[in-house]
């Protein structure tokens, strides 16, 4: 019928006129409700791993962030960072992917222009490599836990308390109160002594004629006092040891002791065996070494001094 070709005539007129701009409509909705819903699932996602950490609740909670205040800090940073990182990753995916796409329906040349985007990129990584290693870096640090807020931690370069974790930079306040930016490309090392456990190892130089038995007893009591305060016995983890004399030579003799910590009270329960260990040997009268050299000469069957 007359009609019905007139309509299919103009339909298809219609669509070729306008079917560029329907399709670049879709794609660009599409990417918008692609970009939506990733973004959401990414910030439910942290926001889960945040409320957790905070309230403490589920196995992974109880395990990993009830232990500090600063624990359950370094949890949610962890989260936020890696959200942050994935955010940025869904954003910059969906836009180059709709934009080659844009152009592709447009009629441009897309191979050219992403040829010349890898020569341009190419060219910007090698001069900016230290900023590119400093990211590389740093997205390695936090995906692998190597270290957070609040641990104590040796970089090389600083040594102190991590206050904040960055993708490029890393805060560390050394005990004299310096704050410390240490690019995360630069860090080839890291000692941490706060994931897990620590020990305290303390060494008791006495002088070289100390009874080694009665020395070895005071100190193992002296350290037993700590496991009677209410304050540092939850920051033990086992009984204390004495492992015997460390060092030996004609001034002195070298006692250790060492103790398994909890790590955030590594130096509290150090302290506190320090002032035990001395009120114990000066109510057994034994000396500590003054580090002054003591000769000893035979003579007659007599050692004299």
């Amino acid at each position: 019928m007359p009609e019905i070709t007139v309509a299919l005539d103009w339909f298809e007129t219609a669509w070729r006129d306008w079917s560029t701009l329907i399709r670049l409509g879709l794609i660009i909705f599409a990417a918008i409700v692609l970009r939506i819903a990733l973004l959401l699932s990414v910030k439910r996602i942290v926001a889960g791993i945040i409320s957790g950490a905070k309230k403490g609740t589920g196995k992974k909670a109880v395990a990993s962030s009830d232990a500090s205040p600063l624990a359950k800090a370094r949890l949610v940073q962890r989260a936020q960072t890696m959200g942050s990182v994935l955010s940025n990753f869904i954003r910059w995916t969906i836009y180059i992917v709709a934009v080659t796409m844009i152009l592709s329906e447009l009629g441009v040349a897309v191979g050219a222009l992403v040829a010349g985007a890898g020569i341009l990129g190419a060219a910007l990584g090698f001069g900016a490599q230290s900023l590119v290693r400093d990211l590389i870096t740093g997205l390695f640090i936090v995906f692998e836990d190597q270290y957070g807020v609040g641990d104590s931690v040796d970089l090389g370069q600083a040594t102190g308390v991590v206050e904040n974790v960055g993708l490029r930079v890393t805060q560390v306040r050394d005990s004299s109160g310096t704050l410390w930016y240490v690019r995360n490309g630069e860090v080839v090392r890291v000692g941490n002594s706060s994931q897990g456990w620590s020990r305290v190892v303390l060494d008791v130089p006495l002088e070289y004629q100390t009874d080694i038995a009665k020395a070895t007893a005071a100190i193992s009591n002296a350290a037993s006092q700590i496991a009677l305060d209410e304050t540092l016995a939850p920051a033990l983890i086992g009984t204390h040891e004495v492992w015997g004399i460390e060092a030996l030579n004609g001034a002195q003799v070298v006692i250790r002791l060492a103790q398994q910590v909890k790590p955030e009270k590594q130096d509290a329960v150090a302290r506190a065996m320090r002032a035990q260990i001395k009120a114990a040997l000066d109510r057994e009268q034994i000396k500590l070494a003054t580090g002054n050299q003591s000769v000893y000469v035979e003579i007659a069957g007599k050692a004299a001094q």
